[in-house]
């Protein structure tokens, strides 16, 4: 099998220009497309949430348990598995993460009760704090370079992946209930194969660019100034991912609770602000690249700012433009973040990508949790107006040394 599979990506990394290994589209759209296959699994269990809320009785704080579950699992174990896996590589561990994410969706589909369902959200989220550090690092290694735009089209995947859950939810599950959740078992078992062929030309892969690991990344920075950067780009992960939470979790509630929508209708404005999310990560990573990280992220974080603000107090329609827009731009900051963190820790690709992974799922398991309370003490529409003033946290962005995207590719290929 790896035979089979590493000769037709010989060439490609032998011919790029300057030593370096050229861009490798089909090992990155494959981890794409796997990608899109873990992230709609995902992001059906965010979809049906109307529907265990009804099947189970469960309050919007159980809801919120729901998440922090999965999140809290996925963000506990992704930084670690990232340290260890950047001392001794696995390339196989790929498929051996999605099966979990399997069995945590066969569980969800036949859970009795929400003991049943927590355990399910454990299993989904071990799989996925496997699957991102990992796919991450097999992204960078393909990236011939092109750090920002392998990141994104590996990001894409994902957020495509995320906006066509609730699409098929609406499709599917609301129509058939909780068990016709297993049907899409045939999904990760697609995955997992996609995933052995990615990992047979890891395996390869890693033992030509080893010589060349310890070259990459930005050296030029203090200990305190590369402390103070990543200090600061968490700040920015929590205003972002905690004003996610906001909308992936209780978007669909909120507009049931303000416009009086059906749970069926809901699901397209869901549909509608992830693929605006997938489209927003395609921009990100490649102008990363071109003009800088930091301005992607002065953009995406504080630029976001005045339409979340308007969010809150607009009609339906505004509503679902206004939603649209804050995907497009929120979107693209996430690619220029975890790209700027592996270029300030040379070296520790998994590392970063297992904690700015783990630390956004972890944030929005927290934030998904408290406002679910909140939720309960108040109103849906309380919980928009306070998280409308988190993306004003990207002030902070003036803190970041700046980092040329492109000085950075010419030291590198030197």
């Amino acid at each position: 099998m790896n035979s089979t599979v590493s000769k037709p990506l010989d060439k490609p990394l032998k011919t790029a220009a300057s030593a370096q290994e050229g861009t490798v589209f089909a090992i990155i759209g494959a981890i794409s497309f796997s990608h899109l296959l873990n992230d709609m699994i995902q992001s059906l269990i965010l979809a049906i949430y109307p529907m265990l809320k009804a099947n189970f009785s469960l309050s919007f704080g159980q809801i919120g348990l729901i998440t922090l579950t999965y999140q809290f699992t996925a963000s506990l174990l992704q930084p670690l598995i990232g340290f260890y896996t950047d001392k001794y590589p696995k390339p196989y561990s790929l498929p051996v993460g999605m099966g979990f994410t399997l069995g945590g969706l066969v569980l969800m589909a036949f859970a009795p009760s929400f003991g049943w369902l927590l355990v399910a959200s454990a299993l989904v989220g071990c799989g996925s704090s496997v699957f991102h550090p990992e796919s991450s690092r097999v992204a960078r290694m393909a990236s011939g370079g092109r750090h920002g735009l392998a990141q994104s089209l590996f990001q894409v995947g994902g957020n495509a992946g995320s906006s066509l859950g609730p699409l098929l939810a609406a499709l599917v599950i609301m129509r058939h209930g909780q068990r016709s959740i297993a049907w899409f078992a045939i999904a990760a078992l697609v995955a997992i194969f996609v995933l052995i062929i990615v990992s047979n030309w890891y395996k390869v892969a890693r033992l030509r660019m080893k010589p060349r690991a310890r070259a990459t990344g930005h050296a030029t920075l203090s200990n305190r100034t590369v402390m103070m950067a990543m200090f600061v780009l968490l700040v920015l992960i929590f205003s972002k991912y905690l004003y996610l939470a906001s909308l992936n979790s209780y978007y669909t509630f909120y507009l049931i609770d303000r416009f009086h929508l059906p749970v069926e209708t809901t699901q397209f404005y869901l549909f509608a602000f992830l693929f605006a999310v997938a489209v927003g990560t395609i921009v990100g990573g490649p102008i990363g690249d071109h003009f800088g990280r930091k301005y992607v992220i002065w953009v995406s974080i504080l630029g976001v700012a005045p339409f979340t603000l308007l969010l809150p107090y607009m009609n339906l329609f505004w509503t679902g433009v206004l939603t649209i827009v804050i995907g497009l731009i929120l979107a693209s900051a996430f690619s220029a973040i975890i790209v700027y963190a592996q270029e300030l820790i040379p070296g520790k690709v998994g590392m970063v990508a297992g904690m700015f992974f783990g630390f956004a799922f972890g944030v929005a398991g927290v934030g998904a949790a408290v406002l679910g309370h909140v939720a309960d003490a108040t109103s849906i529409e309380t919980v928009y107006k306070i998280c409308s003033y988190l993306p004003l946290l990207g002030i902070f962005t003036v803190f970041l040394p700046n980092i040329d995207g492109n000085r950075n590719r010419k030291l590198k290929a030197a």
